[in-house]
Parts: C-alpha cells; structure tokens; sequence
C-alpha cells in the first residue's frame, strides 16, 4: 500500500501547493494517525482530543470540522487500520488451501509494521460497545476467507474456522500487548500447521 502523505508542503494553495480538499484529506490522515500513535502510548481511555490535535498539528476547530468527538474520530481510525492492514492484502478469490499460509504471512507483517493501527485494531477497539461489534465483524469476515480456501461446507469445519481466526487473534494480541514484533512473525509456522491439523 502507497504511504499515506502526512505533510504539507510549503506554498500557498491554489498556486502550486494543493488545494483546498488536498489539505483537508493531509489533515485528516495526521488526525488519524495521531490518535493511533496516542491510543498506543496511553490507551484510549487516557486520550484526550488536545493529545491528538497536539500530534497531529492541527487546531481544535480542524478536528471538529471531521471528527464529532474523540469516539467518532477513534471509530475512524479503526476503519483506517483495517485499510492499512488488510488493503495490502492480496486475497485469494477461489479455493486454494495453499493461499492461507501467504494470507497469513502478510497479514501478520501487517500487524508487526503498522503497530500503532494494529494496537487500534486488536486492542483498543474494545474501549467502546460499537467498536467490539465491529471487531467482531472483522473477525467473522477473517473465517469466511478461511472457510472459502478450504472449501469448508460443514458446521464442524466452519466452526473450525472460527477458531483458528480466535487463536490467531488471542495469540497476536498477547505478543503486540508486550511489543513482541518478531514473536508476531513468528506465530506464521504454528498456525498454518494448526489450520492444517483443524481442516486438512
């Protein structure tokens, strides 16, 4: 995925700077990853909206012209790590078990490069109700994909499914938590072998 631009040149809009919707989408992306950063560093409990627009460079009345509180603009950040962690992803289209274990090694470089999202995603999305319904929804989106490389049918294997995405995610949180980034990597090799044991 192209890096996402964070800054602003220098020069006036309009004569060879950006333009009014250019600046905005820049402002917006530092918003975002400034509350990532913050939500990594504090927790979100513990973040304000003046630790955010702190980071991001921006003034109060910036943010609350895009964000309609700390919850919206953090629910917007969610959205944002899953483009980062899964937008780079390339997802098989047909039934192929073979396609899990690169799947999954990409996903998991995801995880271990874009940490500050990833904390988002797996973390401190569950601060709030309607992020833990989103979670969910991205996990059970994970066990559909699993289920279509194995061509799984039956409600023992796609049960099956569900816990190999629960495994996944147990297990990569705990070592995120702690700032284990190789231990990340290093959870590809047990985890195809368990998606082998549970699904043939």
């Amino acid at each position: 995925m192209a890096k996402v631009q964070t800054k602003l040149p220098s020069g006036r809009r309009g004569e060879g700077g950006l333009t009014k919707d250019e600046v905005t989408a820049i402002q917006r992306s530092r918003i975002l990853f400034a509350m990532a950063e913050a939500v990594a560093d504090l927790g979100y409990p513990s973040v304000s909206v003046a630790d955010v627009v702190s980071r991001a460079g921006v003034s109060r009345a910036t943010f609350y012209e895009m964000f309609g509180d700390k919850q919206d603009c953090f629910l917007a950040a969610f959205d944002t790590a899953i483009g980062l962690l899964f937008g780079g992803l390339d997802i098989p289209k047909d039934k192929d078990p073979k396609s899990f274990d690169v799947l999954l090694a990409s996903y998991l470089e995801s995880i271990a490069t874009h940490e500050a999202f990833a904390r988002v995603f797996l973390i401190d999305i569950h601060a709030v109700p309607e992020g833990t319904r989103r979670r969910a929804e991205s996990q059970a989106n994970f066990a559909e994909l699993i289920a279509m490389l194995f061509g799984v049918t039956d409600p023992r294997r796609r049960f099956a499914c569900e816990a190999i995405v629960a495994a996944t995610a147990t297990l990569v949180t705990a070592r995120l938590a702690v700032g284990d980034l190789d231990g990340i990597r290093a959870l590809h090799d047990p985890l195809v072998q368990l998606a082998a044991d549970l699904l043939g």
